[in-house]
Formats: structure tokens, sequence, C-alpha cells
């Protein structure tokens, strides 16, 4: 079983920045692709960020040029920087992590843009 937990959330001010860190532990073979997800409040999760082991990246449109996905492979973490936040950007943010073939995810992490 592989545990993933995410940290990093909080309130912060348009404009703002925050740093969401995601870790995997337990029994990890290799994990692929870990990537991250965000819901807000009556819409569906949607694909923010994907980062896979070799660094191969992609994100989704709505945060290209603002957020920036990155990953430990040896410590089974990834990362996710995020500047010039928006009220938009408010959610729970979710980090899933791959291993051979099972995906696994973590509890969530609320980022709540106001001022």
């Amino acid at each position: 079983q592989v545990q993933v937990v995410e940290s990093g959330g909080g309130l912060v001010q348009p404009g703002g920045s925050l740093r969401l860190s995601c870790a995997a532990s337990g029994r990890i073979f290799s994990i692929s692709i870990m990537a991250w997800y965000r819901q807000a409040p009556g819409k569906e999760r949607e694909l923010v960020a994907t980062i896979t082991r070799g660094g191969r990246i992609n994100y989704a449109d709505s945060v290209k040029g603002r957020f920036t996905i990155s990953r430990d492979n040896a410590k089974n973490t990834a990362y996710l920087q995020m500047n010039s936040l928006k009220p938009d950007d408010t959610a729970v943010y979710y980090c899933s992590s791959s291993d051979s073939g099972t995906t696994y995810w973590g509890q969530g992490t609320q980022v709540t843009v106001s001022s």
C-alpha cells in the first residue's frame, strides 16, 4: 500500500504564492507519474499538472506560466510552486501517484486565494 500526503495549502492574497508538497510513502516500487489535481466547490476535479519519472511535464492551460511542478525521485515527493495566484485558483488540491498500474490519492490540501 502507498500513502500520499499533501501539505502547504493555506490562505493567500491575490498575486501571492504558495508551494505545495506531495510525499508518497509505503510499499513503493517505482512511481511513474505524479500529478496535481484541484476541485473547486460545485465543480468537477480538474487536472493541474503532471510530471513523469523522467521529468516530462504537462500543465493545464489555466496555470501555464504561473505554476511549476517538480519532483524529487529519491524522496518520492512532488512539488507545485504556485505564483500569481488568482481567486479562481481557490480549490482543494489533490496529489496522485501512480505505481505499477495503481493510482494512489492524497486527502487534499485547501488553497484559498482571497483578499
